[in-house]
């Protein structure tokens, strides 16, 4: 690539790890907030201890499901309007959700006058979130993909990892910055709300940049726009390279097309089955726990707001850490290996784990049991 054909698609990738940074910030952002949410919306109900955790879970847990829905949606939303105009959808419910989350009163009440009647409509905004983010997880790797040079097109997708890590560790350096304003009654009444409006800012970034990107050269050829592929085909590789990637994709296309679409089973059902379980244990091992309550449970250890805060950081740095270390090394070792070692660590740090706080020892070790569970 010469220099202009590098710096047009590292600008484009980097508009589309957006979407990655905005699916860790927007899934953790959660995680500064929640013993305020407990305060204002659940301990008023007045409800049984098993009830309050309950509806905290689901509280604190319903951006997940609308995951499930944007993920669902996401291939449907590409096709019809798009990788960008999917990636807009979900730049605009993240701007959609980051107000109202932060303000859930807005049209129905005045600003905290609602107390707990709030909690429904702040569900529903932690939904829309989701779905942004489930969106995004599947259209953001997609995009760099397709605009990608087939040379570089694995390590520019792995950016997109890095950055949802990224966006993790820089919303505890946000969800501490605006604790570090004021006191636990502040944080309550209002610091809260400022955690979580804070995601407009990337989120207006993203949408505002997208304006500015073409969609992929893939789809416009799947529209009948070849001319308008070719024309940011050359601009990315040059014009021979342009002209026959473009030749290239209408030939993949017309395949797809002619043939019976491959039997799901096609290489065995051991791997799809072993894909999939792969996919379940990702969330069973515990990790969303880490990234939604990692500041409450390190208060539950004793610790101070400002403490758990930074000690939340230092998960934040440890799992950024590691996502570098095993990007920069996937290709040399192997997928497999590294998921074995991951397993293990996780493993070993989770049952040290239970056995610090068995002994009622929730000091240091606590904290690296943690952190190297969040490495692993």
């Amino acid at each position: 690539m010469t220099q202009h054909n590098r710096s047009l698609v590292t600008g484009l990738t980097f508009v589309a790890t957006l979407g990655g940074l905005l699916f860790g910030y927007d899934t953790a952002v959660i995680s500064g907030a929640v013993s305020a949410i407990d305060a204002n919306f659940i301990e008023p109900l007045n409800l049984s201890e098993t009830a309050r955790g309950s509806l905290s879970g689901w509280t604190v847990s319903s951006a997940l499901f609308g995951c499930i829905v944007g993920a669902v949606i996401a291939g449907w939303v590409a096709q019809r309007l798009g990788r960008k105009g999917g990636l807009l959808v979900a730049g605009a419910l993240f701007l959609l959700s980051a107000v109202g989350s932060a303000y859930p009163e807005l049209g129905i009440g005045p600003i905290g006058g609602l107390g707990p009647r709030a909690l429904t409509p702040f569900i529903f905004y932690r939904i829309l979130c989701g779905v942004g983010v489930g969106i995004a997880s599947m259209l953001s790797p997609l995009y760099i993909a397709e605009i990608a040079p087939s040379q570089i097109r694995g390590r520019l997708v792995s950016f997109n990892q890095l950055s949802i890590v990224f966006g993790m560790l820089l919303v505890y350096f946000v969800n501490w910055a605006i604790a570090s304003q004021g006191d636990d009654a502040w944080i309550k009444s209002t610091g809260w709300r400022l955690m979580l409006a804070s995601e407009a800012v990337p989120a207006a970034l993203f949408a505002g940049l997208l304006l500015c990107v073409p969609d992929t050269p893939r789809w416009l050829v799947m529209q009948g726009r070849s001319a308008q592929a070719l024309q940011i085909l050359i601009r990315l590789l040059g014009h021979g390279a342009g002209q026959a990637t473009v030749a290239d994709i209408e030939a993949s296309l017309r395949v797809q097309t002619d043939r019976v679409a491959p039997s799901l089973f096609a290489f065995g059902s051991r791997v799809v089955v072993a894909g999939i379980m792969l996919s379940v244990f990702q969330q069973f091992v515990g990790i969303n726990a880490v990234l939604y309550y990692a500041p409450l449970m390190f208060k539950n250890m004793g610790a101070t707001t400002d403490t758990a805060l930074w000690q939340t950081i230092i998960v934040g740095l440890a799992n950024a850490l590691s996502t570098i270390i095993a990007i920069l090394t996937v290709d040399r070792w192997g997928r497999k290996p590294l998921l074995i070692v991951g397993a293990l660590v996780m493993a070993v740090a989770m049952l040290t784990l239970g056995f610090l706080f068995q002994a009622r020892l929730v000091g240091v070790g606590a904290l690296c049991a943690v952190v190297i569970y969040s490495a692993g």
